[in-house]
C-alpha cells in the first residue's frame, strides 16, 4: 500500500476497474478522504495511411452518452506488452493491421482520481482487414485528412483527451505541432 494512504478500502471490483475509498495522509498529518479508480494500462494508436489520412473512429461512449471522434484505443491485458495490445486494438477496432508500430510516448489520463497509464503509438504501413468488435462496441471507421483532424481538435468537434494527447505527441515527433 502507498505509504501516504492511511486507509484503503476496496468499494467495487468490476470487469475493467476497481474503485477504492482511501484516506490520504497530507504533509501536515491530516487524513482526507479520496476516491481512487484503479484502471491499469491502455494503448492509443495514431494510424496513418499511406495517403497521410489519420484513421479515426466514431465510437459511442455510454458514460457521456455521446458518439465521439477518437483514435483507436483499448486496455492492455494483464501481462501483455503494450505494443502488442496496440496492434491488437488497432485490428479489432478498425480492421487495419500495421506493418510498423512505434511508441510516441505515454501519459496519465486523469491522475486526480485514476492511475490509468496510456501508451501512445504510431502505426504505419497499414493493411486492410476486418473489424472484430466487442459486443458493447459501436464503432464506425472514418479516415480523415490530417488537416481535418487539426481543424476538428481546434474547433472542439474532437474532444476526447487521449486522442488530443496522442495527436500532440505525433505532431511533436513529426515537428509540426
Amino acid at each position: 500500500m502507498n505509504e501516504r494512504f492511511a486507509s484503503d478500502e476496496l468499494v467495487y471490483k468490476g470487469r475493467v476497474v476497481e474503485v477504492h475509498k482511501v484516506g490520504l495522509r497530507m504533509g501536515d498529518g491530516r487524513v482526507v478522504p479520496r476516491d481512487l479508480v484503479r484502471y491499469g494500462q491502455a494503448a492509443v494508436i495514431v494510424p496513418v495511411r499511406a495517403d497521410g489520412a489519420i484513421v479515426m473512429i466514431r465510437n459511442y461512449r455510454f458514460a457521456v452518452d455521446e458518439t465521439l471522434w477518437e483514435l483507436p484505443a483499448g486496455m492492455v491485458d494483464a501481462g501483455e506488452d503494450p505494443l502488442v495490445a496496440a496492434g491488437r486494438e488497432l485490428a479489432e477496432e478498425t480492421g487495419y493491421a500495421a506493418g510498423n508500430i512505434v511508441e510516441l510516448g505515454a501519459f496519465y489520463t486523469g491522475p486526480g482520481s485514476t492511475d490509468e497509464w496510456m501508451h501512445a503509438y504510431l502505426a504505419t504501413d497499414l493493411r486492410d482487414g476486418r473489424q472484430e468488435l466487442e459486443a458493447y462496441e459501436e464503432i464506425d471507421v472514418q479516415p480523415l485528412a490530417e488537416s481535418e483532424v487539426r481543424r476538428r481538435i481546434a474547433d472542439g468537434r474532437i474532444h476526447d483527451g487521449k486522442t488530443i494527447a496522442a495527436m500532440a505527441l505525433y505532431w511533436m515527433k513529426k515537428g509540426t505541432l
